[in-house]
């Protein structure tokens, strides 16, 4: 691991955190297109199986050697500054990004409908020549049902009870390895997103906790399905997560009543599509400086393979 990517990989925290905290955005479709998605779910899996060997094995006397090799596989040099990033993006998030919906909606909405737009390219790559009618077919019947889904009231819950706070996150960490699902949006559908921001803002460390926890068990539970599934079905996988970045699409836009129901374009629309194209342009950057790491890196490997060999 290069320590100059480590600065690379705390501003692509600092993207997925920030996304965290803005209802309909995916973190996940932010790893994806960042070029992280499968190492963070590789290194999550690892862990989580880690964490499970080591109880399981060291009370009936086997020791840690499983759970320390599964620890070792975690690429800790990409997940740890990834980590620091999202940590800072969500506490200033919660002050900021939050705030700026309220006050500027229709060119908040604007920039991440491009970057979401624009985030597509990643799984249809992905996928490359392996799309086939099946999974253009999966896609757009994804794409139909999260944008439905995404049109679903928000509920409300004035003072939560810590059990049902531990589940919303259960299901809501969902979304960061799941592209397409938004957490955010997950917890407002539920009426627990304005309650987490205070919590965040108020440094209420029991409902954090409490959050924290179902989180741990939410993610313990899904990461390795997926993890099964990118394996095993890869391209069906792929093709889903394309259907839900679509249909989350309509959670993104611009125009918007304060119950979330579509409206036509008005105002200045100008300004408001010029943000979309110059949101899609960064998520296009952020790929190309992605490929040319990437291709530095199979470009050294290749030249140190003879070397490697020689000895």
């Amino acid at each position: 691991m290069s320590i100059a990517r480590i600065p690379l990989d705390v501003v692509r925290g600092l993207i997925i955190g920030s996304v965290e905290v803005v209802p309909g955005v995916s973190g996940g479709t932010l790893a994806l297109v960042l070029g992280v998605y499968d190492t963070l779910i590789g290194s999550m899996s690892s862990f989580v199986r880690g964490a499970v060997a080591l109880v399981t094995d060291l009370p009936r006397g086997r020791g840690a050697h499983r759970g320390v090799l599964l620890f070792r596989a975690v690429r800790w040099g990409v997940v740890l500054p990834i980590l620091v990033g999202m940590a800072i993006a969500v506490v200033a998030g919660a002050a900021i990004i939050a705030p700026l919906i309220e006050s500027n909606p229709v060119e908040t909405r604007a920039v991440f409908t491009g970057l979401i737009a624009a985030s597509l390219f990643v799984p249809i790559r992905m996928i490359g020549r392996a799309w086939r009618w099946h999974h253009v077919l999966l896609a757009a019947l994804t794409a139909i049902a999260a944008f439905f889904l995404t049109g679903l009231p928000a509920g409300t819950q004035s003072d939560p009870q810590l059990p049902f706070v531990a589940l919303a996150a259960a299901l809501a960490i969902c979304a960061l390895v799941l592209p397409g699902v938004s957490g955010s949006f997950i917890l407002l559908a539920i009426g627990l997103y304005e309650p987490t921001l205070a919590a965040v803002n108020d440094r209420d460390f029991l409902y954090l906790a409490t959050f924290a926890v179902g989180a741990i068990i939410g993610l313990g539970l899904f990461v390795n399905v997926l993890r099964w599934l990118l394996e095993r079905h890869r391209s069906v996988t792929l093709a889903v997560m394309t259907g839900l970045m679509l249909g989350s699409l309509r959670a993104l836009w611009p125009w918007q009543d304060e119950e979330g129901s579509l409206m036509a374009p008005s105002g200045d629309v100008g300004f408001a599509v010029l943000l979309i194209l110059m949101a899609a342009a960064v998520v296009f950057a952020l790929l190309a400086v992605e490929y040319r790491l990437n291709a530095r890196a199979v470009a050294r490997e290749h030249h140190s393979a003879p070397t490697d060999a020689s000895r």
